[in-house]
């Protein structure tokens, strides 16, 4: 955390919609063609009550391309190539705006203000009692009926050195959803040089709130239409975890999870043990307690897939991250391309605090207080071999 400015200067900056020019083209990665360098935006269709949406295409030039709109900030493609050069979509998603205003599990979206559950969507604060929409059960599930997910953001376009970036800003009204406070939010997305998608969060607040911000970006880096995704090798640089209840409340506790099932400390495949974890739906939907999480930017996973070659790595500052296999997936879903999306055929990898952190004292806290600054960093890089 550190001081800032004061609210209303910040709000101020939040509503500024400019666009940057692509830059000249770069060779892509070895097999492809030359792609155009840069970011640029188009139209993506509009909202229920009629907001525009605009969509940012970001472009390194070196065998990637992001795609990601204004509504949620979501990632709705990302190619990255895969051992022989050939660039390919990683990410669920749908073609059009359509898709995603039908209802979806949190598709590439940013989930806040408060990402993962809150146990009977309450939470006392400074003496005071908050009661928030109860979207999961009886608890409240990625910020709420309409959480960050669900708002038009504000788009600005970005030429820097690490490569196009996208600034998108949103002014959370106090109130909104439940939450105390006028939270003002930047998300900078940047597809770097590197063949990272490196994503930079911010936020300040005139009041103290909760405050707990991830991507929810479904992955699979065979492709959506190769089906499962539990013959990735993954490996989680953790070795505890916090245990939860059926409700995926967490218990409170943080527990060691060496030679259990929830043990990805060696690269395994997902689906080698996923039969012994128990759980209803079967699968992972686990928060991992990163080593060294929290002090800096650190290894939190890497996933490889063994038929393209493609490898994501995954850094953060953030204390934990949630590894989910896309259980709930059941094959109401057709997204590109007219595929179908069924159990298991995307994970996600959600860095961030500690599910339900408001009611336990224990975990690391996730409230932001006045002239202080909320700051998360994440990087997905990718490569193949």
């Amino acid at each position: 955390m550190r001081q800032c400015a004061a609210l209303a200067g910040v709000a101020a900056g939040l509503l500024a919609v400019l666009s940057a020019p692509a830059a000249g083209p770069r060779p892509q990665a070895k097999g492809g063609t030359k792609m155009q360098a840069g970011i640029q935006k188009q139209a993506f269709g509009k909202t229920a009550e009629g907001t525009p949406v605009e969509l940012y295409v970001l472009t390194n030039g070196k065998g990637m391309t992001a795609k990601i709109m204004t509504y949620g900030g979501i990632v709705t493609e990302l190619l990255a190539p895969d051992r022989d050069g050939k660039a390919g979509n990683v990410v669920l998603g749908f073609d059009d705006l359509k898709g995603y205003l039908a209802g979806h599990p949190y598709f590439g979206a940013i989930t806040g203000r408060v990402a993962n559950r809150i146990a009977g969507a309450k939470f006392t604060l400074d003496g005071k009692e908050y009661t928030l929409d109860a979207n999961n059960g009886p608890n409240s599930l990625h910020g709420g009926k309409k959480g960050f997910d669900k708002v038009v953001w504000k788009g600005k376009a970005l030429e820097t050195a690490a490569g196009p970036a996208l600034k998108l800003t949103y002014l959370s009204p106090d109130g909104e959803e439940g939450f105390p406070g006028n939270l003002a939010t930047t998300v900078v997305y940047t597809l770097t040089n590197k063949n990272e998608l490196k994503i930079d969060y911010t936020a300040t607040t005139d009041k103290a709130t909760p405050v707990n911000l991830t991507n929810h970006s479904y992955f699979n880096l065979a492709g959506p239409k190769s089906g499962s995704i539990l013959g990735h090798e993954l490996m989680i640089a953790a070795s505890a975890y916090t245990p939860t209840d059926a409700a995926l409340i967490p218990t409170g506790n943080v527990q060691k999870i060496n030679g259990s099932p929830l043990d990805f400390t060696k690269p395994t495949a997902i689906g080698a043990r996923i039969k012994e974890l128990m759980t209803e739906p079967l699968g992972y939907d686990h928060n991992y307690v990163l080593r060294g999480g929290g002090k800096g930017l650190v290894l939190a996973a890497r996933v490889h897939e063994p038929k393209t070659g493609r490898v994501m790595e995954v850094h953060t500052t953030e204390p934990a991250i949630q590894l989910y296999t896309g259980n709930f997936l059941d094959g109401t879903q057709t997204g590109h391309g007219g595929v179908v999306y069924h159990q298991y055929q995307g994970f996600c990898l959600e860095a961030q605090h500690f599910p339900d952190a408001v009611h336990h004292a224990n975990f690391p806290s996730i409230i932001l207080r006045r002239e202080k600054t909320y700051t998360q960093t994440t990087v997905y890089g990718f490569s193949a071999k």
